[in-house]
């Protein structure tokens, strides 16, 4: 049986994270004295590295040579958000029913976040059993953060998979980026942080507004073709 490999960005694909994502930013930069970005403006930084995002909201007065203290506030703050009662960062309807039909279909499944380790770790905890579905995962810890192709190609070299036999599914214009710059097949979704048009523009192989049509396109997708 031929490998077929699916790799999954989670942020704004598997994972609603919109708010704690824009709380997070917002709170950052109040404390250090910086114009809050708009909601606008942080979506379009998602998935980058946290310090290339951030460096992308700062104003242009800012020294960038404070870049390594805004990102940590960035960090502590959003971990401060996760532990308040009100804080929900919930999977998007539909994503275990997608990952349960790739795993039944005997796909492979990976993770390429630009999340921290302990961000996915922290997502697979607040959701039981997540974990059990992907074969690897990769964050921005590990390497080349998106849209550098580094994440999908480790996940393909982690499980010995090819080009051909791997699909990118993501939300954001960098996942598109990455997967297309290391060859593979990729799906954009409109649910997240990008907008169709955008993925489009980055090359999408097409694009999907709900899991249904992307369950759809998964399971007829005939990997081993050039991309």
């Amino acid at each position: 049986m031929s490998l077929k490999l699916v790799i999954w960005d989670m942020d704004g694909t598997l994972v609603d994270s919109r708010e704690v994502i824009q709380t997070a930013m917002e709170r950052a930069f109040e404390r250090h004295d910086l114009p809050p970005p708009a909601y606008e403006q942080t979506r379009k930084t998602v998935g980058l590295g946290l310090a290339e995002a951030c460096a992308q909201l700062v104003p242009e007065t800012f020294d960038l040579a404070e870049l390594p203290h805004l990102v940590e506030t960035y960090k502590h703050v959003f971990v401060q958000r996760r532990t308040e009662e009100s804080f929900i960062e919930p999977l998007y309807d539909g994503a275990l029913a997608a990952l349960e039909a790739r795993r039944e279909a005997g796909w492979l499944q990976a993770i390429a976040t630009g999340r921290a380790r302990r961000g996915i770790n922290a997502i697979c905890e607040m959701h039981p059993g997540l974990a059990d579905f992907f074969d690897t995962t990769w964050s921005a810890d590990d390497g080349p953060g998106k849209p550098h192709p580094f994440m999908v190609d480790a996940a393909m070299d982690a499980l010995g998979v090819e080009a051909h036999q791997a699909v990118m599914v993501g939300d954001a214009t960098f996942d598109i980026l990455m997967g297309r710059a290391a060859k593979v097949h990729t799906l954009g979704v409109s649910w997240g942080f990008g907008k169709p048009d955008e993925l489009d523009a980055a090359g999408a192989h097409s694009i999907h507004h709900e899991f249904d049509s992307l369950n759809t396109e998964l399971s007829g997708l005939a990997l081993g073709s050039d991309p």
